[in-house]
């Protein structure tokens, strides 16, 4: 099934919706997961993407994204400018993956206070995008949700306690997947939730011993 917005396609600023509108929502999707505002991006594309990623605006809609600009801001056009403008330093490089989708970019990010976050995507197609890994761990994140990503101790019972937090203030899950590198080591959860977090609850999901680290994610 499909509305009449995945037909017609998304509001943007650009000339295509997989080149553009799709980068954008990549940028600003690795901006998310960075959680502050970044000063060095270095971006790989594939495929497509790194054959007319000028032509097509590619380029600026993800330094955008990386701006936090959405996909509809006018400003898309002047984004490789007002990075510099902004302290943004960024790189593009064009790469051969294996058994990508056409429309991907790697992109490694470096915030204001030296976090790192490198997100690996893909524009598939009417603005919509698919994350497939964060730092090294496969996910699979669409940006139509609001999300709770934690990273923790690969031990049992730590999905239930945080599950059981969201459970106590009546959030109700999409999706769920979990991603480890190995047993009993780290691990990555990734919720898609029907609302967003409270500050409250992300608080308390941060408490369960086992989490290293929780962030939300907006829907975008």
């Amino acid at each position: 099934m499909h509305g009449v917005f995945d037909i017609v396609g998304p509001v943007m600023i650009g000339p295509s919706s997989s080149h553009t509108a799709g980068a954008a929502r990549l940028g600003l999707m690795a901006r998310k997961i960075l959680g502050e505002p970044a000063v060095r991006a270095d971006i790989n594309l594939h495929g497509s993407f790194a054959q007319t990623y000028r032509g097509h605006g590619t380029d600026k809609a993800l330094i955008a994204g990386i701006l936090g600009f959405t996909p509809d801001d006018e400003r898309i056009r002047d984004a490789l400018t007002m990075a510099k403008k902004q302290g943004l330093d960024y790189h593009f490089q064009n790469v051969q993956l294996e058994q990508a989708h056409p429309n991907t970019a790697v992109i490694h990010l470096i915030g204001v206070t030296g976090r790192t976050a490198r997100v690996r995507g893909s524009s598939v197609g009417g603005g919509n995008i698919r994350i497939t890994n964060i730092d090294g761990y496969e996910v699979e994140l669409t940006g139509m949700y609001p999300a709770l990503i934690t990273i923790h101790h690969d031990r049992p019972g730590v999905i239930t306690k945080v599950t059981q937090v969201l459970a106590r203030y009546e959030v109700n899950i999409a999706f769920m997947r979990v991603s480890r590198h190995s047993r009993g080591e780290m691990a990555m959860m990734i919720l898609e939730l029907d609302e967003p977090l409270s500050d409250e609850v992300l608080d308390e999901c941060r408490e369960v011993y086992e989490v290293e680290h929780a962030f939300a994610i907006p829907a975008i």
